[in-house]
């Protein structure tokens, strides 16, 4: 009776053992794995993009719920793979991604706040996981620029989600939807042809808060890009994340630094 009792607390302690290889490890099977997640998040990311175009037809329920299982088995792997489950559940990407779900479980009910599903792109960028394959390989110094490209497609991705849901869902299709993106980065890029306009009060206030938001995004852009390379490389100490690649010290505390080479 005493090893029966023991056995499903055995098995569900080696689940969690393996899932933590997998989504934490190092090796190679484990990098494996997370280049296989990261391409489907990436495949789900894209169906978020187009589901104002394919709402109209017969399979996007289908396509939907089969999303909500993928990302509810994400969800509760990583709770399994979690040392502290109480201090994961507190961040703001897991509620980010919970309320992703929502949304696919109940599209009806959250239909005109399905374009924030593409949150989804943050969330992965944020928690780490999308660069931990790439830093393995020697890419840790594109990490900076990496995540300000990501937060810049997906302010625009939500913008051109709000506007096409609010604004020009009567037109409907590819055609409404490109529109929506049109008018998005015309904003943004403070080109403003004009020959896209939002109607009424809440379509100029959403104009300025286009342009407020996107040129924000565009200098800090900019900034990573132009600015002197640095690597990603947390200080044990203080826990500063960018150093110069030949720094020796932390400039902020002065603590002994080991930066990889490379070019090893």
């Amino acid at each position: 009776m005493a090893d029966a009792a023991s056995e499903p607390n055995t098995g569900l302690k080696r689940l969690r053992d393996l899932l933590r290889k997998l989504y934490h490890g190092r090796s190679p099977a484990a990098v494996r794995f997370q280049l296989a997640v990261i391409l489907v998040d990436l495949a789900i990311i894209a169906f978020f993009i187009a589901s104002p175009v394919l709402q109209d037809e017969p399979a996007f329920l289908w396509l939907d719920y089969s999303i909500a299982a993928l990302l509810a088995a994400d969800i509760i792997a990583r709770i399994l793979a979690s040392t502290d489950i109480v201090r994961w559940l507190r961040q703001p990407t897991v509620w980010v991604d919970i309320f992703i779900l929502a949304t696919l479980l109940l599209p009806t009910t959250f239909a005109n706040l399905g374009f924030l599903r593409i949150l989804r792109l943050w969330s992965l960028s944020r928690s780490g996981f999308l660069w931990r394959p790439f830093e393995e390989i020697g890419w840790r110094e594109w990490r900076a620029t990496g995540q300000a490209v990501i937060n810049l497609l997906t302010f625009l991705f939500i913008i051109t989600g709000f506007v096409y849901t609010f604004f020009f869902r009567a037109v409907g299709g590819l055609n409404g939807y490109i529109d929506a993106l049109y008018f998005t980065v015309a904003t943004v890029t403070t080109t403003g042809f004009g020959d896209i306009v939002l109607p009424g009060v809440w379509g100029k206030l959403t104009s300025i808060a286009t342009m407020i938001i996107g040129i924000s995004l565009f200098v800090r852009l900019a900034q990573s890009i132009f600015r002197p390379a640095k690597v990603h490389f947390p200080c044990p100490q203080c826990a500063l994340q960018r150093h110069d690649p030949d720094a020796v010290h932390c400039k902020a505390c002065g603590h002994i630094l080991k930066i990889p080479d490379q070019g090893d």
